[in-house]
């Protein structure tokens, strides 16, 4: 990888199926270099994968095969920005369908535990309105699991 910062993160042996996912189902999104163990080791066999670098909408990530000692929390989450509800529905779906689950306002976990928050630019412009037309979409996305854009317009134009 050229880049100077890469955000490295932790899986339980299972990082390039991650990796693979990723690059599915994001666009501007591949695997790259995958380091292989040499020789066998504690908790591994010769080939298996330790490090796979692999980029998500042009970002570069590395992923660590560390073993279960350290677990994926909320502290850290991806947001994808959405342009209308299709975009929206093919991400969360994607992730939903692969072992995922759902959480409230927009977000939901993959099957390896990150967090990602789906959120539709509608609703992040209706942050930066006006107090009443955030208030309104504020408490629309309260009442949901995924994002409903119609929704959250219909909240924004005080429907």
């Amino acid at each position: 990888m050229a880049d100077k910062l890469t955000t490295v993160l932790w899986y339980d042996g299972d990082a390039e199926e991650a990796a693979r996912f990723y690059a599915e189902t994001f666009p501007d999104s591949s695997v790259g270099t995958i380091f292989r163990a040499p020789s066998d080791f504690p908790g591994g066999k010769k080939g298996d994968a330790l490090t796979v670098e692999f980029t998500v909408f042009s970002r570069a990530f590395s992923g660590l095969n560390g073993g279960d000692t350290f677990k994926p929390n909320e502290s850290v989450s991806f947001m994808v920005v959405t342009d209308d509800q299709a975009e929206t529905d093919r991400y969360w779906n994607a992730i939903i369908g692969n072992g995922g689950q759902e959480s409230a306002c927009g977000w939901c976990k993959d099957k390896w535990g990150f967090s990602w928050q789906i959120t539709p630019r509608t609703l992040l412009e209706a942050q930066t309105a006006g107090s009443d037309e955030a208030r309104r979409a504020f408490e629309a996305m309260m009442t949901m699991q995924k994002i409903d854009v119609a929704v959250i317009d219909a909240a924004r134009r005080g429907d």
